[in-house]
């Protein structure tokens, strides 16, 4: 297997960075909650949190664990460990910016919207991602994107945080071909 760096841990930072202006650009200082979903999608909702109260209040925050919503459970070899979820405010009527590390088949999404509805029903969901590797089983897009990055649907793409990898960057693994 191949690996591409894609993003270094400066380009990282400036894709929260910009990722962070846009939210705020279209959103000014209207009430919005930021939900990631674990455990990158986490992480990448608490940088974009971090970024935005410097300019801004009115900023809830929450977290997602879609582990028992997954359509793949029969699929895997071992049940996912579960973190449990944590939305400390009112879905109910809440414009949510939902957060995640890479936007590839959507299915993760799917499920995260489905946990949400749960809790309430949102005024709108909105979607953030660090990558975009494309490849959609659902009709599903995100409003923010940091980096739009193709790939062959089997190929892999992984974002490392330090907050949960020790660094910061973005690598695209190619499979050799068979």
């Amino acid at each position: 297997m191949q690996e591409t760096p894609v993003l270094n841990p400066e380009a990282v930072s400036q894709a929260v960075k910009r990722l962070a202006d846009e939210i705020h650009a279209a959103h000014g200082d209207t009430p919005i909650a930021f939900v990631g979903i674990h455990t990158r999608g986490v992480v990448l909702a608490d940088r974009l949190v971090t970024e935005l109260r410097t300019r801004r209040g009115g900023i809830e925050q929450g977290t997602l664990d879609i582990s028992l919503y997954r359509d793949d459970l029969d699929n895997l070899a071992a049940l996912p460990s579960i973190e449990g979820s944590d939305i400390p405010f009112d879905v109910e009527g809440a414009t949510i910016l939902l957060c995640d590390d890479v936007l590839f088949t959507v299915r993760t999404i799917r499920a995260a919207m489905n946990v949400l509805l749960d809790y309430g029903r949102p005024k709108c969901i909105q979607l953030a991602v660090l990558a975009d590797r494309g490849h959609r089983e659902l009709p599903i897009a995100a409003t923010w994107t940091g980096i739009h990055i193709p790939t062959r649907r089997e190929d892999y793409l992984r974002v490392h945080f330090r907050e949960t990898d020790g660094v910061d960057d973005v690598i695209h693994y190619t499979r050799d071909p068979a």
